[in-house]
């Protein structure tokens, strides 16, 4: 954003343009305190995988898809037929030419090409210098950025007034490290720059001879190097457009890169210019896959479709079971993977037990505040804004202690980390932490008390109530035959001494537990004047329902009950009986989980890995999601779907105009997305879009982690949430999204939509239609074109085998 009264030369504007394009290149990451998963590709979703693949080789020097031995492993165990992969070919773009099917057979049994990206001015200085001009780079910037996008770590604050430029040049130019490393006059040289960050790109571009033809991949290559700086630069952007703002710290930290890269120009010239030069060529070139990439590609394409169709299979074989009248208990989940074995196993109890599947922020998007605190969470999907607001009620006196409490323990803190006090707190207090230690090397750590209920905002009218639980209800698809007890479980994960907690959430939630979502959903539909309301609306509700909030723990599967939130004592028998069946089912979904869990003997560790404050891996989060179905839950009820499959109920036949389809098409879908390409990149380029090793941790500035003493914050999942020790947990497939509506519909939803027609026309998400009665029967082929669903058996032979 200019400021009002500067302007600016319109060679300027073009450089201006293309780094506001890289910035939107780079994914953003959320901060610790509220992390979700990000699509690291959000930037290349206009593009399909094998064009995206050449980008990230020449701006990361990255591979996007696994290697072609983990393909040809599966094609040899007949996971992957010969049917898969015509069919990958055949739907393939031949604007880039088409390998044949002996190409690609052959291309299974060497490996592809090694990437690199196109190098920086620094690396070109390293080559000739012996020096590490990058990771000195890395280091310096690094050293600044963590105290400057400090959010409460430190104790003390650095001046932040003129934004991230400004900070940077006051820091640099009294740095005397790159001088001492060679970089001379640096600190000069920084101070001489135009305050402009604007400006100061510029100047670094015509000093470099970046074109703006070359600006757009050379500038996204800087971005590239300052790793998850530049990504929570982008967060801080993504926030500021929620809000109908802009905000430029991503471009100014790619400022502050070039001027990095400027200075060693000019020190290293006469040696590196003339390849400095076939550089900033190549970088004005089209960004083109090689023979090699669109193999890859159609690779990844047939494993995909392999997956459809054992999908397909599964649940062909599926053995629904449905109690006729009124069921016995509801119980509503939020559709993340984790839930989808807990649900098995509870509908295992009885058959008069039916679950149903929604986003768990249960439509209530809120901006919340906690009991004893001024602090607004987020407690819905970052797509959107919260269109709520709640609090944790309680009264005024029991407020004013927990915020008294919260003080007395911030000061506390800061008395035992400040510089004066730290070495004499430790010497005369540290026996005093034995029993503390003990316990939680034992794994009983102190159980933290649930918040009071919390409750909307009062100013929201009766009428607007009513609207809102009407939408939520036609979207859960539960407008009649309500049950005695409906339970709303939002989920949470219960981890100690886990920087990345909050990605272990509920990524609908903002990267926090559900339990509010269920709560205030709890509270509006037990509340009698909403119900008359919903009676006029044509949804009745027995007098003797109770909407129950819970909340499914995901690392030990068991379930809370917020009893104290009950209207009366009406339903304790009912209540009882429930926690029966949710104690057995969370015993057996325990014993299902850890058999794939490391060291987990039976059901009965479980719940200790998540006290463990050494455990590495005390769940699997959403590692192996697949899939995710929407339809009525008897198209997959009965069916094992082995935690892999995001499940929500809809209902198309009483879906009128198609509402419900397109927020499902524009919302949990999108979110899904997120968390699908999330595990997909970590696991494919662990060194670009994955979390690095938990053991080297460490957090910097409340923000993220880094992976040693310094340099760039680390985004995406540790490498411990997508492996165990001998190989990969989660298999590297995009996501199927399955439903069950018309084609036109969803057509339609496609054609109003651009951004999520842009994931499925570049295959970054597939999209099938099902049909009444539970088969996969139509395929999206892109461009609003569909075309039959075809499993053949002939798919089930291995290429090996021809």
């Amino acid at each position: 954003m200019f400021t009002k009264h500067e302007t600016y030369p319109a060679a300027l504007l073009e450089f201006v343009a293309e780094a506001n394009k890289a910035v939107k290149a780079v994914p953003p990451l959320f901060p610790l305190s509220s992390s979700v998963a990000v699509n690291p590709f959000l930037g290349q979703t206009g593009e399909p995988l094998a064009v995206a693949a050449a980008r990230m080789a020449r701006v990361a020097g990255a591979r996007i898809t696994p290697e072609r031995a983990h393909w040809a492993a599966k094609f040899d165990a007949g996971e992957i037929g010969a049917e898969d992969l015509r069919a990958a070919l055949a739907s393939a773009e031949s604007r880039f030419g088409l390998p044949d099917l002996d190409s690609v057979k052959a291309a299974l049994r060497t490996e592809s090409a090694p990437l690199r990206a196109l190098p920086t001015v620094a690396e070109l200085a390293a080559e000739v210098s012996g020096i590490d001009w990058p990771g000195l780079i890395e280091d310096r910037i690094g050293v600044w950025a963590s105290s400057h996008f400090d959010q409460g770590q430190a104790l003390w604050q650095p001046n932040r007034t003129g934004g991230a430029f400004s900070a940077w040049r006051e820091f640099a130019s009294r740095d005397l490290t790159p001088e001492i490393h060679g970089l001379k006059g640096f600190g000069a040289f920084v101070a001489a720059t135009n305050r402009s960050h604007w400006r100061a790109i510029g100047r670094a571009s015509e000093t470099l001879g970046v074109s703006a033809e070359a600006a757009g991949t050379a500038y996204h290559r800087w971005l590239i190097t300052l790793g998850g700086w530049a990504q929570y630069a982008r967060y801080l952007l993504w926030q500021a457009e929620l809000d109908g703002k802009t905000d430029n710290t991503a471009a100014e930290l790619l400022a502050v890169r070039m001027v990095f890269d400027e200075a060693l120009f000019h020190l290293y010239k006469e040696q590196i210019a003339s390849r400095w030069a076939e550089v900033a060529a190549q970088h004005e070139m089209p960004v083109t896959p090689s023979r090699d990439l669109v193999i890859d590609a159609a690779l990844q394409d047939a494993a995909e479709r392999a997956q459809q169709r054992k999908l397909s299979t599964v649940l062909a074989s599926r053995q629904p079971r449905r109690s006729a009248g009124r069921p016995a208990v509801q119980a509503a989940f939020c559709i993340d993977v984790r839930s989808e074995v807990f649900r098995r196993m509870l509908e295992a109890q009885d058959a008069g037990i039916e679950t149903i599947g929604f986003a768990g922020f249960f439509g209530l998007a809120s901006a919340h505040r906690a009991a004893g605190s001024d602090v607004t969470e987020t407690r819905g999907p970052v797509l959107l804004q919260a269109g709520v607001s709640s609090r944790a009620a309680e009264p005024d006196t029991a407020d004013q202690n927990r915020r008294y409490a919260a003080r007395a323990k911030r000061a506390w803190g800061r008395f035992k980390l400040a510089a004066v006090s730290s070495f004499a707190f430790v010497e005369a207090t540290g026996p005093l932490y034995v029993s503390k230690l003990l316990r939680d090397s034992l794994g009983r750590p102190a159980g933290a008390k649930p918040d009071p209920a919390p409750q909307l905002d009062p100013a929201i009218g009766l009428e607007t109530r009513v609207g809102m639980a009407k939408s939520v209800l036609a979207a859960m698809s539960l407008t009649e035959n309500f049950a005695r007890i409906v339970m709303l479980a939002g989920h949470g994960a219960d981890v100690t001494n886990n920087p990345h907690e909050s990605a272990l959430q509920c990524g609908a939630c903002g990267g926090h537990a559900g339990d509010v979502n269920a709560r205030l959903l709890a509270g509006l539909l037990n509340d009698a004047q909403v119900r008359d309301g919903l009676q006029r609306e044509g949804i009745s509700i027995p007098a003797d329902t109770l909407f129950l909030p819970a909340l499914h723990h995901t690392t030990t599967d068991a379930v809370t009950l917020f009893e104290q939130d009950l209207p009366g004592q009406d339903w304790k028998a009912d209540v009882a009986q429930l926690k029966r069946w949710l104690d057995d089912a969370g015993r057996l979904a325990r014993t299902e989980r850890a058999a794939r869990l490391p060291r987990a003997k039976g059901e009965a560790d479980i719940a200790r890995r998540a006290s463990d404050w050494a455990e590495l891996r005390p769940e699997w989060g959403l590692a192996g999601c697949q899939a995710l179905i929407a339809a009525p839950r008897q198209r997959t009820e009965g069916a094992d779907l082995c935690g892999n499959t995001f499940l929500h109920n809809y209902d198309w036949q009483a879906d009128a105009g198609f509402g419900v389809l397109e927020l499902i098409m524009t919302a949990p879908v999108q979110v899904a997305s997120w968390i699908s390409l999330q595990y997909y990149g970590s696991t494919v380029a662990p060194e670009l879009f994955g979390g690095g090793n938990k053991l080297l941790h460490n957090v910097a500035g409340g923000i993220g982690v880094l992976e040693g003493n310094g340099g760039a914050l680390r985004p995406g999942l540790p490498w411990q949430s997508v492996h165990d020790g001998d190989g990969f947990q989660h298999d590297p497939l995009r996501l199927s999204v399955i439903i069950e509506a018309p084609r036109e519909a969803m057509t339609d939803v496609l054609k109003r939509h651009a951004n999520v027609r842009a994931l499925f026309d570049n295959r970054w998400l597939s999209l099938i239609a099902m049909d009444s009665e539970g088969k996969l029967a139509w395929r999206y082929d892109g461009e609003l074109e569909w075309s039959p669903f075809q499993p053949e058996d002939r798919g089930n032979r291995a290429i090996a085998a021809e």
